[in-house]
């Protein structure tokens, strides 16, 4: 019998090409939102006259005798605004480019130094762990793209089986490293009551929130224990063979989906949707390509296809690479006191996650107010894109994007120590600085400076069906006591945490 008449049974093995695809189609969404945010918000949040200007920010680092190799960010040769706001709209026009499959390895490349440079210098405001998500997920896809190619789908190139698999190691991580810090965090978790707080008491409220904070608690309880099946037991299948991976792939995207739907979390659940279609080869994937497409997408995709010869040593290298730092992490991960996250070297390569480790019983808002009244008796407020203030007002619908300002008002009282931005807005407000102004929805004052502002502390409950408006509130304290421009304790504070006047 010759070699040629031998049968191989061996059954096919599993193509990727539909899930590259995917996966850098929803990176690119991803992309856009975060520099879009970047290109609408950098100058009023982080520009020179910003709220935390990244120049007195980088300053600070060096007097402390850090440099690039602690805080990797190219705005540390250059950072002036002009420069640093170019640098977002070509991320912008970057991540539109791989949005419509426009990319190769070099553009992921400078998408995620770019991003990397960002978030280096984006003090509070970049202080999550979808910044750490995106950077490793888009670290991730200069492996993934071809070379050279502009093709997402490139016939010529492969995608590595070995980099497909990495992302699934990231969605194991992601999603159980979710999943343990809840159990072990808020005995909401485990007495399956958290749901029936978490959609009024959530940074930001989605129009949805509102109408699933008023649902019974039976329908809360399923909803935690769906959770805790995708979080905790879903992962376990993501590194299994396919019908398992593909079940629990199944779960994860809906989980997302879900999630997508009842709160503006920022692109947390995107870019984790993203991540998570790495579950999927192309076999399922087609499956759902509706029957008068899915002879044509076959046929785009090759019975053979050599890949890059050389390439196998750099993905080599990728793996030893990702299987060092992946061991602080899985220490943390399993640890009791494990951390939410964290990363444990400069270039946020492999992190550490979680979300929502506990949740608020009580939604307390900074009401910023200002008046003109010589008496002070009568406080107008000012009013945020997405932030509660007006009883009156829908909660907004903005997710992927982020309103970073609107977020970190959110806080105070959720144990993030003191917040200099917060000082300085007032101040900001105060000497009528048409800069912050853009991040206002509405202005009270019309622009012209009040001559005091205080800041009170609310608390907001969702209404109930059939009552008017979205919201109640009732006053709990003042945050901030009246203050004017010449305020000494509110110039003294400036000074303290070294912003400029």
């Amino acid at each position: 019998m010759s070699e040629a008449d031998v049968v191989d049974f061996r059954p096919p093995r599993p193509t990727h090409w539909l899930t590259r695809t995917l996966v850098l189609r929803f990176l690119g969404v991803v992309y856009v939102a975060a520099f879009a945010t970047l290109v609408f918000q950098f100058e009023p949040l982080l520009g020179h006259n910003g709220l935390l200007p990244v120049d007195l920010y980088l300053a600070s680092e060096r007097a402390a005798g850090r440099g690039f190799w602690d805080l990797p960010s190219l705005f540390w040769f250059h950072h002036r605004d002009g420069f640093m706001l170019a640098c977002a709209w070509l991320g912008l026009a970057g991540g539109v480019a791989v949005l419509v499959g426009a990319t190769n390895a070099l553009v992921m490349a400078a998408l995620w130094a770019l991003y990397l440079s960002f978030v280096h210098v984006g003090q509070d405001f970049y202080g999550y762990g979808w910044e750490l998500l995106l950077l490793e997920a888009g670290f991730l896809a200069i492996f993934l793209c071809p070379l050279r190619e502009y093709r997402s789908f490139s016939p010529r190139h492969p995608p590595p089986a070995l980099v497909i698999w990495l992302y699934r190691w990231l969605a194991f991580r992601v999603v159980l490293g979710a999943g343990l810090i809840k159990v072990r965090g808020d005995p909401c978790w485990r007495d399956l009551t958290c749901l029936q707080f978490h959609y009024e008491t959530q940074p930001n409220p989605h129009p949805l929130s509102w109408l699933l904070h008023q649902m019974p608690p039976a329908f809360h309880t399923a909803g935690v224990l769906f959770n805790h099946i995708v979080e905790l037991l879903a992962p376990m299948a993501v590194l299994a063979p396919r019908p398992y991976r593909t079940i629990a792939g199944i779960l994860l995207v809906v989980f997302q989906i879900i999630l997508i739907l009842s709160g503006n979390l920022s692109f947390l659940n995107w870019l984790t949707l993203a991540v998570c279609l790495s579950c999927f080869d192309d076999e399922p994937l087609l499956r759902v390509v509706p029957r008068r497409f899915r002879t044509r997408v076959q046929a785009l995709i090759p019975e053979k296809a050599e890949a890059w010869a050389k390439r196998r040593y750099v993905l080599g290298v990728l793996a030893v690479t990702i299987g060092v730092l992946s061991l602080n992490p899985v220490v943390n991960m399993l640890s009791p006191r494990q951390a939410m996250n964290r990363s444990f070297e400069p270039f946020e390569l492999v992190n550490t996650y979680g979300a929502f480790g506990s949740i608020d019983r009580e939604r307390f808002e900074l009401v910023i107010q200002g008046t003109n009244d010589e008496n002070r008796a009568e406080w107008k407020d000012y009013e945020f894109p997405c932030k509660p203030v007006d009883v009156m007002r829908r909660p907004c619908l903005v997710t992927p994007y982020h309103y970073r300002l609107d977020w970190e008002l959110w806080w105070p009282f959720n144990d993030r120590g003191p917040r200099p931005y917060l000082v300085h807005l007032v101040h900001k407000l105060l000497v009528g600085d048409p800069m912050v102004r853009r991040l206002l929805d509405h202005d009270p004052f019309g622009g012209a400076p009040p001559r005091w502002i205080r800041i009170e502390q609310y608390r907001y409950r969702f209404t109930g069906l059939g009552q008017d408006g979205w919201w109640r509130r009732e006053r709990v304290q003042a945050y901030m006591r009246p203050v004017t421009r010449d305020d000494p304790d509110l110039l003294a504070a400036l000074r303290v945490y070294g912003l400029a006047l």
